[in-house]
C-alpha cells in the first residue's frame, strides 16, 4: 500500500513525465541530419549532382550530416514537409504557397536574388517555324506547362495568357502538364506541343548547357515579375539550430553553391511577400485547398 509520501512522489513523476513532451517541443526539434529538399524543376539525377557543393557548405556551417532530397514532383515535396519528413526545403513560389496552406507552421526565411532583384519571370516559347507565331495562335491548340503547381511553368503565365491575351485555359485551348521544366523545353523544341512556358533563368541555363538549340525555338513574351524562390524551414526546430541555418543562407559567399540555385545571393523575406501569387490564384479560380 502507498504511504502519502510515496503517494505524492509517484504523482510528481507522472506529472514530469506528462510534462516532457511539451518540454521538448518548447526547446524545438535538434535532429543529427538535415534533410534538404530541392524542387524537382528539371532532372532528378542532375539536380542532385549539382547539389553536392551545397551538400558540403551546409555540413561544413552547421556541422550535421546533410542529405539531399528531390522528390518525384511538387506535391511530393509538399507532403514532406507538411509531414515533417524533410527540414528544410527550396520550394517554387507557388509550390511554397501550396505548402504553407497545408502547413502553417513552416518558415520562409531567404530568397535567390538574381541581377539585384528577388524576382524571376516565366517565358513563354514557340516552336521556331511551327504554327504558333504569336500567342494569340494558341487559341484552339495544346500548350505545355510543367508541374500543376509551378509558379512560372503554371500559374504565372497562365494568369499571363488570360489577363493579357484573354485566352482561358478552361475554354481557348488545351493545358499539356509535363511536369518539369525542361521537359517544356524539349516538347516545344522537338513540335511535340507548339507552344509552353518555363523559368526563364531555367531555359536560360538550359540553352547555356548546350541542352536546348535556341534556334529552335521562339521566345515569345514574359511574365509580369514574380517572386523568387524562398528557402522554408519546419518552425518548430531547435531555435539556436534555425538560427544557424538562416545564417548558412542569407551569409553565403560560395560562387559553387550559388550557381546550383542559379542566384547571386539570398536575401531574407517573409510569408506577405508571396501574397501577389494568393491574388493570382484567386484571379484563375484555383483553390489552394484541393491543390496539391
Amino acid at each position: 500500500m502507498l504511504n502519502r509520501r510515496n503517494f505524492s512522489l509517484v504523482v510528481s513523476a507522472a506529472s514530469f513525465a506528462a510534462l516532457l513532451p511539451l518540454w521538448a517541443h518548447a526547446q524545438g526539434k535538434d535532429p543529427s541530419k538535415l534533410r534538404v529538399a530541392l524542387l524537382p524543376d528539371e532532372n532528378a539525377a542532375s539536380i542532385i549532382q549539382n547539389a553536392q557543393p551545397l551538400k558540403r557548405y551546409l555540413e561544413q556551417q552547421l556541422k550535421k550530416d546533410v542529405e539531399i532530397v528531390v522528390t518525384t514532383d511538387y506535391s511530393s515535396m509538399i507532403e514532406a514537409m507538411r509531414f515533417g519528413r524533410i527540414e528544410v526545403a527550396y520550394f517554387g513560389p507557388f509550390s511554397y504557397v501550396l505548402a504553407k496552406s497545408k502547413a502553417s507552421g513552416i518558415e520562409p526565411f531567404a530568397v535567390g536574388v538574381e541581377r539585384g532583384s528577388p524576382t524571376y519571370q516565366s517565358v513563354l516559347i514557340a516552336t521556331a517555324g511551327g504554327p504558333v507565331k504569336t500567342l494569340e495562335d494558341v487559341r484552339g491548340k495544346p500548350f505545355g506547362f510543367g508541374d500543376q503547381a509551378s509558379t512560372s511553368s503554371h500559374l504565372a503565365p497562365r494568369a499571363h495568357l488570360l489577363k493579357k491575351y484573354k485566352l482561358d485555359g478552361e475554354k481557348d485551348y488545351r493545358p499539356v502538364h509535363l511536369g518539369a521544366h525542361d521537359a517544356v523545353a524539349r516538347a516545344v523544341q522537338s513540335g511535340q506541343i507548339p507552344a509552353g512556358a518555363l523559368s526563364k533563368p531555367i531555359l536560360d541555363n538550359l540553352i547555356a548547357r548546350g541542352s536546348i538549340d535556341a534556334t529552335k525555338i521562339v521566345q515569345l513574351d514574359l511574365s509580369a515579375p514574380i517572386p523568387n524562390y524562398p528557402v522554408v524551414m519546419q518552425g518548430d526546430l531547435k531555435p539556436e539550430l534555425k538560427a544557424a541555418i538562416r545564417s548558412a543562407f542569407l551569409d553565403m559567399k560560395d560562387a559553387e553553391v550559388l550557381k546550383a540555385f542559379r542566384v547571386q545571393a539570398f536575401a531574407a523575406t517573409d510569408d506577405a511577400a508571396y501574397d501577389v501569387l494568393r491574388d493570382t490564384a484567386t484571379i484563375l479560380k484555383l483553390d489552394l485547398g484541393r491543390m496539391q
